[in-house]
């Protein structure tokens, strides 16, 4: 099963490059890190950079962390702040900025299973300051769906399906302002690393433009003490 998800990463990676070569295939690039500090309570901190060509002329970045909540296995609660930088197109973060933003949200994650499908739904509120004195307001719902693959019988099957489709809105005009759809293999090598490639589909729309954009996403996502949370605590766990 594992030649299975590295074919299907090469096979990605092969046809990112390809549409690269005719159509300006972007790619996105992610790394998240989650550090436990009790059966409840999680931080965490992520990295992004985006480019309008295949791994080149990188344009945007995104720089931010938080707090996690976990009421029980069916719902979270976060909080979370950072930097977000967008750069002049034709290089890489070539100066100077477009956008220069300051961001803090909230958000609520509800999960269920539906026989080996996990369905997640997302609920985000933004709050967002420019550089320049303007201020946005921004929800986003996200709808996702992950399959583990392999053996029924095994629980802790390593490799999965994601999907996911996300809307934006803000409360200024237009107030539909973005679509954004996921679509790959994941594939967990121990309890500390998680590898996901995925395309991505992403379409904005703004009072002037509308414009669609292809990315390959490469997502590392790590946990720095799983199972062993650096806070003991008497409260029952979760359920």
């Amino acid at each position: 099963m594992v030649k299975y998800v590295c074919t299907t990463i090469i096979l990605i990676l092969y046809m990112g490059k390809g549409f690269a070569q005719k159509s300006h295939f972007g790619s996105w690039s992610i790394i998240n890190a989650q550090l436990t500090l009790s059966q409840n309570w999680a931080v965490f901190a992520e990295g992004q950079v985006r480019s309008q060509s295949f791994f080149n002329h990188h344009f945007y970045y995104e720089a931010k962390g938080g707090v996690e909540y976990k009421l029980n296995k069916k719902i979270k609660f976060a909080i979370g702040a950072g930097n977000f930088g967008t750069f002049t197109d034709g290089g890489n973060f070539l100066k100077p900025k477009t956008s220069n933003e300051t961001r803090l949200w909230e958000q609520a994650v509800m999960s269920h299973k539906l026989n080996r499908v996990k369905l997640e739904q997302r609920l985000r509120i933004e709050q967002r300051w420019y550089d320049d004195g303007d201020y946005r307001n921004r929800f986003r719902y996200r709808l996702g769906l992950t399959l583990p693959l392999g053996d029924e019988k095994n629980k802790s099957s390593k490799i999965y399906l994601t999907t996911f489709e996300e809307v934006f809105f803000t409360d200024k005009k237009p107030h539909f302002s973005r679509s954004r759809f996921l679509f790959g293999p994941g594939y967990q090598f121990n309890s500390f690393i998680t590898l996901q490639p995925a395309y991505v589909y992403q379409y904005d729309i703004s009072k002037n433009s509308k414009q669609g954009k292809h990315f390959l996403q490469v997502s590392v996502l790590l946990k720095l003490n799983p199972g062993k949370p650096l806070l003991k605590s008497n409260h029952p766990q979760a359920k």
